[in-house]
């Protein structure tokens, strides 16, 4: 029975599951409000593009998630957004990256696929499309927190490009230990089967300046058609190899796997361990928030009632 859906994140990885309260809190409190926005708004006939973007501009606005507000800051200090936004029934899209002033990325990728005839703008070029379209900026000290100059500052000394929250220690090695990854995404279907996906991150703390990871990629971390929506949420570069968006459409389109079994099988197949999340929605209103990692920031609610918001496995 074809009916609406939604499905969010606010990242995946080592999220431990003693996490302290004053961290806990107020992300589930966030996804349960973008949760909230998200049905009201698809209740109310808003387009699935609409509803995706509405939603991953809440949660680049929450300064406990990495992406806008709270992104994690490079190698020198600055941030270096980017986004994507997809719509399944024409496959339009478009993303950015490397933004320091626009206060919604996720907006201004909608506005490249919209006002342009290309699919992605970065750097320099993104931000002077951004001004000559008056979208909102700030300088960029207005993203650039306590908190996450004291993570650069930890990575800095253990000399490590580290994943969001990241608790650095001499004893892990470089390539592993990840933690709560805070990119940002939602995907929505509406009662008519339409769909969309968007996807919204800061990167990693300590990254190279330049440094483009999954979100913005159309068919890694973003990506939507006829058949499903999918955001992915985890290490960028394995993403990128695991074309892990597509190849849950792909999975669906060509071996006629339902949405579960083609996300199951691209986060324990195609990508290592400890490495990937998504959300995903089907055109008939099928929900799906696999991980492989310790846990992943989600929630989700579709038309026939059934909500969920979560962290860890069965929790």
């Amino acid at each position: 029975m074809v009916g609406w859906a939604i499905a969010l994140h606010g990242g995946a990885g080592d999220i431990p599951i003693d996490l302290p309260d004053e961290r806990r809190i107020p992300r589930e409190s966030a996804l349960r409000h973008c949760l909230d926005l998200g049905i009201s708004a698809l209740k109310s006939g808003k387009p699935p593009l609409d509803v995706a973007e509405l939603v991953v501009r809440e949660l680049e606005n929450h300064p406990d998630f990495n992406a806008g507000k709270g992104s994690v800051l490079t190698a020198q200090g600055t941030v270096e957004m980017e986004a994507s936004i997809m719509d399944g029934k024409t496959k339009r899209c478009g993303a950015v990256s490397g933004l320091t002033t626009v206060v919604n990325p996720i907006s201004l990728a909608r506005l490249v696929m919209e006002k342009t005839p290309h699919i992605y703008l970065a750097f320099d070029a993104a931000e002077a499309f951004a001004r000559a379209h008056g979208v909102e900026t700030v300088y960029s000290s207005h993203f650039i927190t306590p908190e996450n100059i004291a993570r650069l500052k930890q990575a800095k000394e253990f000399n490590r490009v580290q994943l969001d929250y990241t608790v650095p220690s001499p004893k892990v090695p470089d390539n592993c230990g990840d933690s709560q990854i805070g990119t940002v995404g939602c995907v929505a279907v509406d009662s008519a089967g339409n769909l969309a996906s968007a996807t919204s991150t800061g990167g990693y703390v300590n990254k190279m300046v330049g440094r483009i990871g999954d979100t913005p990629v159309i068919g890694a971390g973003t990506y939507a058609n006829h058949l499903c929506a999918i955001s992915a949420t985890g290490k960028g570069e394995d993403i990128i190899r695991g074309t892990v968006a597509r190849d849950v459409a792909a999975l669906m389109e060509y071996k006629g796997l339902s949405l579960t079994e083609a996300a199951a099988y691209v986060v324990d197949q195609s990508v290592p361990r400890g490495s990937c999340g998504l959300v995903a929605v089907s055109a008939n209103g099928e929900v799906t928030m696999p991980f492989n990692t310790t846990g992943m920031f989600r929630a989700c609610a579709s038309e026939d009632g059934y909500s969920e918001i979560a962290i860890w496995p069965n929790n």
